[in-house]
């Protein structure tokens, strides 16, 4: 069995351009933040990726934290682009970011993101759970996925809680449904939390 993108989740050429494209502005020096520390508020600006990953999170009263999106290298993220509340930008790796203003200028970028986010929405709507999960790895691998001999590689540390957070779904499950992708040779979980899909075809 393959796993294929549906046109949702495919990347546009438009939307490639956007994130190749850097905003003609003034932007403050880049910052450094490391591996589950949080994206400080900016009043007036956002933040661009250098390098790295982070993911933007809420949480409900009970404390149950519900993922709203990854981003990485040439994507924006900010209070700004958010009317939710509570509201916080998780480091997922060491992260390089600088800060710019938000202007006419990062349109392209606004948009990408808008994409993105309609993107996940649509996976976590899906009323089963192993396809909602396969989706997911779908439109990561898309993203951000590594092309080598074996598959496509997500680089990014995913724990099943994480992963959990992201479909809205028990850790439990994840688990389980991870366990059975891996026993019919869907994917292979590596180590640092990666995973590896097997016989993935983007289109």
């Amino acid at each position: 069995m393959l796993f294929t993108l549906s046109t949702a989740t495919a990347k546009t050429h438009s939307e490639e351009r956007y994130l190749s494209l850097i905003p003609p502005c003034d932007v403050t020096q880049a910052r450094s933040f490391r591996y589950r520390e949080h994206l400080p508020f900016t009043r007036d600006g956002l933040w661009r990726i250098e390098s790295g990953y982070v993911r933007t999170i809420t949480w409900d009263d009970e404390g149950t934290i519900s993922a709203l999106g990854i981003w990485g290298t040439g994507e924006v993220v900010g209070h700004q682009l958010s009317t939710i509340t509570p509201y916080q930008i998780e480091c997922l790796t060491p992260v390089l970011v600088r800060e710019i203003p938000l202007s006419d200028d990062c349109t392209h970028l606004l948009l990408s993101h808008l994409h993105q986010v309609e993107t996940l929405l649509n996976v976590t709507s899906i009323k089963q759970t192993m396809v909602r999960l396969v989706k997911l790895l779908e439109w990561l691998a898309q993203r951000f996925g590594r092309l080598d001999e074996q598959g496509y590689l997500i680089d990014i540390p995913l724990t099943h809680q994480c992963i959990s957070e992201l479909i809205g779904a028990t850790r439990v499950t994840v688990t389980r449904s991870l366990s059975e992708l891996r026993r019919t040779g869907k994917i292979q979980q590596l180590c640092q939390h990666r995973i590896l899909l097997q016989n993935f075809r983007a289109v």
